[in-house]
């Protein structure tokens, strides 16, 4: 059985790739969750993982480590992770190559953290350009393949790598066109989506580190998570 080790649920955008990936597609395995740990969260995780990092897929005797790492093993054994039509399989695949590398400011300004409500304190130029990025990425996708996933009827790996782009349109109020905005909802309405929601917002411990992210990205309107230790 495939074991998937990964951190804090609330804050770990990079687990929830391939988690999703595999829920909506069926993929049996095991969840191996490790908190993060702040300053020592590599020693932490470095017992199962080569980088000390998450995510990372255990098969075995083969360690899989990094999520685009993860997405492309798991497509050896499931056809499905991406689409079948070689075009909307190019799409796809350079749209995860973006997100993977990409959106820097995105994840600068707006920290992953599914339990709170921020409004932002100073959106950077930067960040306006991410947001303009993503809406006509995914306009384009939405347009070109008929939605409601990005590369047609089927969710894929695609959809994988920017669900916590979903998370975090919901945590910030990000304004989104009316098409990304629709995707957005489409995906937070998934049920693996809902079922990661709600053991975030269970989760009971804290991590500095990312809770002074969250505080440096404005202010807080809402914390909807279960009360901390």
């Amino acid at each position: 059985m495939l074991e998937l080790y990964i951190a804090n649920k609330n804050y770990s955008s990079w687990s929830l790739r391939p988690w999703i990936l595999m829920r909506e597609l069926g993929i049996p395995f095991v969840e191996k969750l490790v908190a993060f740990t702040g300053t020592d969260q590599a020693n932490a995780f470095r017992h199962f993982s080569p980088t000390g990092k998450v995510p990372c897929l255990i098969d075995g005797e083969t360690v899989v480590w990094d999520s685009l790492a993860i997405t492309e093993y798991l497509a050896e054994r499931a056809p499905a992770v991406w689409p079948s039509d070689v075009t909307a399989r190019t799409w796809a695949r350079c749209a995860v190559a973006e997100m993977h590398s990409g959106f820097q400011a995105l994840r600068e300004c707006c920290t992953m953290n599914c339990g709170l409500r921020i409004r932002l304190a100073s959106p950077s130029p930067a960040l306006a350009k991410d947001l303009t990025r993503l809406n006509a990425l995914w306009q384009e996708g939405l347009t070109r393949f008929g939605g409601p996933y990005l590369v047609g009827p089927a969710f894929t790996a695609v959809d994988a790598f920017f669900a916590p782009v979903a998370f975090r349109v919901q945590t910030y109020g990000l304004d989104m066109a009316p098409p990304a905005r629709s995707y957005v909802d489409h995906m937070l309405a998934l049920p693996a989506m809902r079922d990661w929601y709600a053991s975030a917002l269970s989760e009971t411990w804290r991590d500095e580190e990312h809770e002074q992210m969250a505080r440096n990205a404005g202010t807080w309107l809402n914390d909807f998570r279960a009360v901390g230790q």
